[in-house]
């Protein structure tokens, strides 16, 4: 059973900052060290001091934090909020030409445990979730929440919040540098937040995005259990999270591609030969009609895409039955039949003998410009094009207790960092 509960939120004080587009930043997992520099530069109450501070020859990052934290707190930099509360968080984009919308809400989620509802969909790593828990132990904050999804289809919360968000105006409205538009509204009526609390109780959870930071908010909790702290309604039992609908239009999930660095004596013309053995192949010139006929393709049938020295190809499976002779037999058929397992068991295992958490020699990002442009300025790349991942197979791989492959999804927008914060009192 999912249990959530309103909270006292930290903010930005708004009567010395009303504007606080300067201070907000994206999560810490997708800043690059050039958005880093900016975001510092940017205004020196940038929330990315707190989420993605700087080593210095005084400090490590972490108590660098918890200073900026406490002293962001004692000078009114940072207020925390007198009456518990539920954020309702609206961010209206655009995606591909199309303006789109996406309702939920900020609030509490309790951790779980043995037979839990709440469903993570991805693999965690040990180097982020010991430098996350390190920052959790110095700031003993949730400094920005983590992404979950849960099925809403009679769109009782929705209705809930939009009977109160027509009559009320967005305490926060800013755009971001990405033209993304976020609004925040906080509610303290007592009957909305007893019917949605109530309303969420047999919610299943899904983790969108967020699972190492899930993972380290379970670890703390049981270390405080094992120091004797047994109360079980205490700060540290819960983990601050967004909430929102998969049935919204307004969910978008977009693919994460590879570059590939090609093995030494690669050679594109037996390559290919390799790739007929498993794949129909269409060599395309036109990129918009590639992309056109990649999406409907893989409507009906495992397809990628492959570009390489200015020219696209298409790669439709011939038989799913193909995998179950390369794919590990251990995982279920849900997860053989992903597009990104079909990339990772065929391709970059089987065919080339890679290992596809090699960073060194595999580029990840959800911008197919970005590793186009970059593979024509080196010979030895190759660009792997992936379609989203059905938000319906997530859930499917998820509830079978399963992870899909590391880096299979990219939810956009992201939840901004720096609307609100969830001190803990430990």
């Amino acid at each position: 059973m999912a249990k959530i509960k309103p909270f006292s939120a930290v903010t930005f004080n708004l009567e010395n900052t009303p504007d606080i587009s300067t201070l907000v930043c994206p999560p810490y997992d997708i800043i690059s060290p050039d958005a880093q520099e900016m975001y510092y530069k940017l205004n020196h109450h940038n929330f990315i001091r707190l989420i993605l501070s700087k080593d210095t020859p005084e400090e490590d990052r972490y108590k660098s934090a918890a200073r900026v934290f406490k002293e962001w707190l004692d000078k009114g930099v940072l207020v925390q909020e007198k009456e518990p509360a539920i954020y309702f968080y609206n961010q209206t984009y655009s995606i591909k030409g199309e303006k789109k919308s996406r309702l939920g809400f900020i609030a509490l989620l309790r951790l779980e445990n043995e037979k839990s509802t709440i469903f993570p969909h991805e693999n965690t790593r040990t180097e982020p979730k010991e430098d996350r828990l390190r920052l959790l132990k110095a700031v003993k904050a949730n400094l920005s929440p983590i992404f979950v999804l849960f099925s809403d289809i009679a769109r009782i919360i929705q209705r809930t919040a939009e009977k109160f968000l027509n009559d009320s105006s967005a305490f926060i409205d800013i755009v971001d540098k990405e033209g993304v538009r976020h609004q925040l509204w906080r509610v303290t009526d007592k009957d909305i937040l007893d019917k949605i609390v109530s309303q969420m109780q047999d919610r299943q959870i899904f983790i969108a995005d967020g699972h190492h930071r899930y993972e380290v908010a379970m670890n703390f909790r049981d270390k405080m259990v094992k120091m004797g702290h047994l109360d079980p309604e205490a700060d540290f039992n819960y983990v601050m999270a967004y909430f929102t609908n998969t049935e919204t239009k307004g969910l978008s999930i977009l693919p994460i591609h590879r570059l590939v660095r090609c093995p030494r004596g690669f050679n594109l013309e037996n390559f290919v030969v390799e790739l007929e053995k498993y794949f129909d192949i269409e060599e395309i010139q036109d990129k918009n009609r590639f992309l056109f006929l990649m999406q409907k393709a893989g409507e009906r049938q495992n397809t990628l895409g492959m570009y390489k020295e200015g020219k696209f190809y298409l790669l439709r499976i011939k038989s799913i039955k193909l995998l179950e002779k390369v794919a590990d037999p251990d995982k279920p058929k849900e997860y053989r039949s992903l597009d990104i397992s079909v990339l990772n068991s065929l391709i970059l295992k089987k065919i080339l003998g890679m290992d596809i958490e090699d960073k060194e020699r595999i580029r990840f990002s959800h911008d197919e410009e970005e590793l186009i442009e970059e593979a024509d300025a080196n010979k030895n790349d190759i660009v792997f094009l992936l379609n989203p991942i059905k938000i319906e197979h997530l859930i499917a791989i998820a509830k079978l207790n399963e992870r899909m492959p590391s880096k299979s999804t990219f939810f956009y927008p992201k939840v901004i960092s720096g609307l609100v914060i969830n001190k803990l009192n430990v």
